[in-house]
């Protein structure tokens, strides 16, 4: 119990942690950018602290994809400033055009998040009137030092922790769906369950959703080979997830335990040893296969609930296939060599 309620609050103080860096990466990025602008003398220093604001809540191929969307419009926004603030007197109506004309510019090219530096880009401009060269790279250091200070930042990510985190809550989710099979068999024999296997899995699902969110942060953050993998496998546990609460669904319906209940039972326990990230599931398809047959040369069902019952195990195997097979694709697609070894080692 001990060893679940840490495991239940770990999401809480990670997040907790997480704001607390992202807070100071984002006070200290900003600090540094407006002090190297000072040095610079640069006017509108405070702005290159904004643009390192605004970078530093992405992820680093976030950074980077931001920081190359900021130079190349940051060239059309200056001609959007001069072709706008020179002609018209009235600063109202000059910059209601130049923020129409730069929010279509960002909308049309997929780079609205360039849109705060680009209008504060525009009012430095709208302010001074000034288009010379000296003050063009004055605005373009500004988005140059902010950007580069974030992105300098973004290197330093707990990229390690996180992994090690993704990988304890493979372990977990696995031990978790064992549970969830061994409490169904103890339901389909006749026992006692000790936890709502309802809820468990509704609990579960939540998880798994929360892991898939920090697999897309996790590759994001990450310039190694393959981070997708922890995203593909708990979108396989996720899909493994809706089938075990169909699985259960079906389970609900029966009133009464045939005797073929006892047969699905002893298979869902061994089922459990089975529920592992590398297992290849070939020989756990092939003994549902042989029960699929056993149950086929039982008698006949006598009367109508019978035959209700016996549908039912059958979707329930069905559905225990459909779990295998969820784990199948995912071995197919990120082990081909090794579903190949089992395949060859059982013909």
């Amino acid at each position: 119990m001990g060893e679940q309620l840490k495991k239940r609050l770990l999401p809480g103080k990670r997040q907790i942690i997480k704001m607390l860096m992202l807070a100071a990466k984002i006070a200290v990025g900003s600090s540094i950018a407006i002090y190297v602008a000072e040095l610079l003398e640069l006017q509108f220093s405070a702005s290159a602290g904004i643009v390192t604001l605004l970078t530093l809540v992405t992820t680093k191929r976030g950074t980077i994809k931001l920081s190359i969307a900021r130079f190349v419009t940051f060239a059309v926004v200056v001609l959007f400033s001069w072709i706008t603030f020179i002609p018209f007197r009235s600063e109202w109506l000059a910059f209601g055009i130049f923020i129409f004309l730069t929010v279509l510019m960002c909308q049309a090219s997929g780079w609205m998040a360039t849109l705060s530096v680009n209008a504060v880009i525009g009012t430095h401009f709208l302010t001074t009137l000034d288009f010379s060269p000296s003050f063009f790279l004055n605005e373009f250091l500004l988005v140059f030092i902010g950007s580069a200070i974030a992105f300098v930042l973004n290197l330093f990510h707990h990229n390690r922790s996180q992994k090690e985190h993704l990988r304890e809550q493979m372990v977990y989710i696995e031990e978790q769906m064992q549970l969830i099979l061994g409490e169904t068999a103890a339901y389909l024999s006749d026992k006692p369950m000790q936890i709502n296997v309802w809820d468990h899995i509704c609990r579960l699902e939540e998880r798994i959703h929360e892991y898939i969110r920090e697999s897309y942060e996790y590759q994001e953050n990450s310039f190694r080979s393959d981070p997708g993998y922890y995203i593909d496998y708990f979108e396989m546990r996720m899909d493994q997830c809706k089938v075990l609460y169909h699985l259960h669904s079906e389970l609900r319906r029966l009133r009464t335990m045939p005797d073929q209940a006892r047969l699905v039972a002893d298979y869902m326990l061994y089922m459990t040893d089975y529920v592992l990230e590398l297992n290849v599931p070939e020989p756990q398809l092939r003994r549902l296969k042989e029960i699929f047959s056993d149950m086929e040369k039982e008698p006949l069902p006598t009367n109508a609930e019978e035959f209700e019952h016996r549908a039912l195990l059958y979707h329930i195997l069905m559905d225990m296939e459909d779990f295998l097979l969820v784990k199948k694709q995912f071995v197919d697609a990120r082990f081909p060599e090794k579903a190949e070894h089992v395949e060859e080692e059982m013909d």
